[in-house]
């Protein structure tokens, strides 16, 4: 069974990025903290960057996070959403219009313009082919930013949140939670490292 599975580190105070994000600053600044964990050699945050994207059929994120991650600073081919682990997945991006060209070519993209559902839609669809490739379930992961996945829990799109919670304190940044509709959540597992507190919750409502 393919599940929607939204996955991003959040700082202590809420945010995803610091202050001041943009294409040359992709997590603003101070915001390279909320992802040491991701680089760290602690073998429980190995294991669960390990499992995470071994389990990863499709990744669905939003035209700002792809115009920082296919940015001059952006991704290549040591870093970046599966970078060194099992192979990279398909991305779908959520865009009004999809770009001129991307820098990151070598990698699988899809723009969908058709709005967020469409682009889950699309996104499930690659996850499950992939899925039958490679004799296992494997799922969707929204990575980002925090609007894409606010969105996504307010329209009901996710059955799995996973926060990688970081010992910092922002002041300010990009939120991801800014308003929208209550959920209620039930907490599945809770993983503390040196680095971060792994935090995976059902959403139930």
């Amino acid at each position: 069974m393919t599940r929607i599975i939204a996955d991003i580190s959040v700082s202590l105070d809420g945010f995803v990025t610091g202050p001041d994000p943009g294409p040359d600053n992709g997590l603003g600044t101070g915001g390279e903290a909320l992802h040491t964990w991701a680089f760290s050699d602690d073998p429980d945050d190995r294991r669960i960057l390990r499992e995470a994207t071994a389990r990863s059929g499709a990744v669905v994120l939003g035209r700002r996070l792809f115009d920082i991650v296919d940015g001059p600073h952006g991704w290549d081919d040591t870093t970046g959403y599966g970078a060194g682990e099992v192979g990279r997945p398909a991305f779908v991006v959520v865009t009004g219009s999809p770009p001129e060209s991307v820098r990151t070519s070598g990698l699988d993209w899809t723009f969908v313009t058709t709005g967020l559902p469409d682009a889950v839609t699309a996104a499930r669809e690659r996850a499950e082919a992939a899925s039958s490739d490679r004799g296992k379930d494997l799922d969707v992961v929204l990575m980002g930013g925090g609007a894409t996945i606010g969105s996504a829990l307010d329209a009901g799109l996710v059955d799995v949140l996973t926060l990688h919670l970081a010992p910092v304190v922002l002041g300010s940044g990009t939120p991801l939670f800014a308003g929208g509709a209550p959920h209620t959540l039930v907490r599945r597992g809770v993983v503390p490292t040196s680095t971060a507190t792994h935090l995976t919750y059902d959403i139930s409502g």
